[in-house]
């Protein structure tokens, strides 16, 4: 399946969704004889988060990389922005390369160096253009996976549990990084997440993938910016986890 990159979807076969940047029909997947994606139907609206919740092996990473054109095995309908980048759970950083060199991998037109200092500016690592992955802690290093992504200008991030690898502290400060970077530059998002909270706090509606379809699309009506106390987050936080089959406990928010 080809995943078809558009830079405007308001002509007139997209009456229905004149401000919509993704669009997917139909989309299925299977690893041998098991489907794991039995036609996804979904659309991302221009400058909307998405978080897609599932259990383990339900088909989130798989859809996100049908989206990312990078599963040629997936039929159906695709169209995405043709600016568009991916953040995944690892950094990957070229170990040879020196920080400002991975952002700037692929990146092609004018003064590629300042567009790089301002997009590691803007994760907080100004003046670490020289400096090698080896000498980063693991949140620096997202953060440069952040930056490699922003500096694409993207209309839509694609992020496969890009938080999930750090620790409890290091993954507050980058939650409150994306949405500071989502106000700045709105963006449309698609977060892969295990976390329902991070769900909550990040996306404007949370989608659950069961058996290859989503089958609930929950919207996030909590005024940003978001806490885990806020009026309203806790009935839908016990939602979320009913939905995923998770007891939310009698002291759970």
């Amino acid at each position: 399946m080809a995943t078809r990159p558009t830079g405007d979807l308001t002509g007139a076969a997209t009456a229905v969704t004149p401000v919509a940047v993704v669009r997917a029909v139909g989309v299925r997947r299977a690893f041998g004889p098991v489907p794991v994606l039995n036609g996804v139907d979904l659309t991302i609206a221009a400058g909307e988060v998405v978080a897609l919740l599932g259990s383990s092996g339900s088909g989130k990473s798989t859809l996100l990389r049908v989206l990312a054109g990078l599963d040629g095995d997936a039929c159906g309908e695709v169209t995405v922005p043709a600016r568009s980048a991916v953040v995944f759970q690892e950094h990957r950083l070229l170990p040879w390369k020196r920080v400002a060199d991975n952002v700037a991998l692929g990146v092609a037109g004018r003064d590629v160096a300042g567009r790089v200092a301002a997009a590691l500016a803007e994760v907080g690592l100004a003046g670490r253009e020289r400096a090698w992955p080896a000498e980063l802690s693991g949140g620096q290093s997202q953060r440069v996976a952040v930056a490699r992504a922003l500096v694409r200008q993207p209309e839509l991030l694609l992020l496969d549990e890009p938080f999930g690898a750090l620790d409890a502290l290091t993954r507050l400060r980058m939650q409150a990084l994306f949405q500071r970077l989502r106000a700045e530059h709105r963006f449309a998002a698609l977060l892969v997440t295990h976390d329902v909270d991070e769900a909550l706090l990040l996306a404007d509606r949370v989608l659950l993938l069961d058996g290859g379809v989503l089958v609930e699309d929950v919207p996030i009506t909590v005024a940003h910016p978001r806490t885990t106390d806020a009026p309203g987050f806790g009935p839908l936080r016990r939602r979320l986890l009913a939905l995923l089959g998770v007891p939310a406990g009698p002291d759970a928010q």
